[in-house]
């Protein structure tokens, strides 16, 4: 496979960083295949277990975003050495009581997860430490983190009752807890689990939903003593880390968006390799196939516990599906591009179930209905959900991302079906997560003009669709 570095189509308007993109469309076809920006979930927890480990964990393939490069930033701030050659990240890891009293605010930027997961790790620690964020991140609420870890002992004060950021944190001398979380969270989970690598007896977590496990294997990947019970309650107890050398598998939260492309695209033929397809993130893979979409994996394997596979899919005929229980933790941050797949699926797509949509990025129900009735789509908004009826022809329009990367690639998917022009403000946000997305469209056939974010480590190639696996024609 070659790096984009001059395999790049042209991408008309002036190479710069802008905040605007557009999309002009209807797009004929998209071909070829792509591989996505490495794991975020897991990427955040390996620099952190990285740090409690003694010795070099060594994370190949470490996403590029600016969250992930924010959990650096505080590993780096509790005295941790972290060195990067490109995407490859080596984590120095000082132990258990390795991890020295910061001398400054630890600055989260607009990562959620970063602050909920670390969080968690310096409830654990014998000093004070200060967590803050963006304008962004300090509206988002953290009293879901704080309430169990103050339970097990850590003093927690934060802004509108100790609910919101800046977080103030006095850890030490921390308890086991058994703790059932009011609603499936992965990054509650971690916290919970974080703190109970330093608490007395055995810390016990049940979910009304399995979320994302990604931490409990990589834990039991480093030698931590951690268990799940037939009935999935996780247990952990205080015990070292060992350092792991990992490479960390393509997103599935990012592959969702060239998932639906492909889906939504006549004649579209796409191959998205090493791909990570654990089973409590693959929801998206189940409400695609629910709606029609043609998906199969190929070339499957393991990495340290996490499944593997290349992503194959084509378009197909699609139609409505109601999304809801225990598949919402599998798909949560997908929803968005969901909504716009439902625009040209036939008959009614319902989601609920999904109040937690309000509480990200941005209120992501309000933004993707607003943004998605610009464009034509006959979309109505729920207390926890959406209801899309479709297919509905879509018009080009002038839309805005509102400060939320998903928002930003979930519209630009709309653009490639949509009639005319697609404009996209507030493409910056994507920073945080897929810079390289519409390098990607363009590079598959899209046509993509005015400026982008640069590429930073894609790697691409067009091929034909007997390279892909796929057969050429229906």
């Amino acid at each position: 496979m070659t790096s984009i570095e001059g395999d790049l189509p042209s991408i008309e308007g002036d190479q710069q960083r802008s905040d605007s993109l557009s999309v002009i469309g209807p797009t004929q076809r998209l071909l070829g295949r792509v591989t996505v920006p490495g794991d975020k979930a897991i990427a955040h927890r390996m620099a952190l277990f990285g740090a409690l480990a003694v010795g070099d964990t060594v994370i190949h393939g470490f996403p590029p975003g600016e969250d992930c490069r924010a959990t650096l930033e505080v590993v780096r701030g509790l005295g941790v050495t972290v060195d990067q050659d490109g995407d490859t990240v080596t984590v120095h890891g000082t132990g258990p009581a390795g991890l020295r009293e910061p001398d400054r605010l630890l600055a989260c930027g607009g990562s959620g997860t970063t602050m909920r997961l670390a969080a968690g790790l310096l409830a654990g620690q014998p000093f004070m430490s200060i967590l803050d964020g963006n304008a962004q991140l300090r509206t988002r609420p953290m009293d879901r983190v704080a309430a169990p870890l103050r339970e097990m002992g850590a003093t927690i004060l934060g802004r509108a009752g100790g609910t919101l950021a800046p977080l103030s944190i006095q850890g030490g001398g921390l308890h086991a807890i058994e703790y059932q979380t009011p609603v499936a969270s992965a990054q509650v989970k971690t916290a919970v689990l974080l703190a109970g690598l330093f608490a007395e007896g055995r810390t016990t977590i049940r979910e009304p939903q399995p979320s994302r496990d990604h931490t409990e294997r990589l834990l039991r990947a480093m030698g931590a003593a951690i268990s799940v019970t037939r009935a999935g309650a996780i247990r952990i107890e205080r015990s070292p880390l060992q350092p792991l050398t990992i490479q960390v598998p393509g997103d599935i939260s990012s592959a969702a968006f060239l998932l639906a492309a492909a889906a939504l695209v006549p004649d579209a033929q796409v191959r998205i390799e090493g791909v990570g397809v654990n089973p409590t993130r693959t929801g998206i893979i189940d409400a695609l196939r629910a709606m029609g979409a043609e998906i199969r994996l190929d070339n499957e394997r393991s990495e340290h516990g996490e499944p593997v596979a290349d992503l194959l899919v084509e378009a197909r005929p699609l139609h409505g599906t109601k999304i809801h229980g225990a598949l919402i933790p599998r798909l949560i941050d997908e929803l968005p591009v969901l909504a716009v797949v439902a625009s040209q699926a036939t008959g009614i797509t319902e989601v609920r179930d999904a109040g937690e949509l309000r509480v990200k990025e941005s209120d992501r129900i309000a933004t993707i209905v607003s943004e998605l009735r610009a464009l034509g789509v006959a979309i109505e908004p729920l207390a926890d959900g959406f209801r899309v009826e479709g297919p509905t022809p879509l018009r080009g329009a002038a839309v805005a991302a509102q400060g939320d990367h998903r928002i930003a690639l979930a519209l630009l998917v709309a653009g490639l079906v949509a009639d005319g022009a697609t404009t996209v403000s507030g493409m910056d946000s994507i920073s945080k997560s897929y810079p390289d997305f519409p390098a990607a469209l363009a590079l598959l056939g899209a046509r993509i003009e005015a400026a982008v974010i640069l590429p930073v480590g894609l790697h691409l190639a067009p091929m034909s669709p007997a390279a892909l696996g796929l057969a050429d024609g229906r």
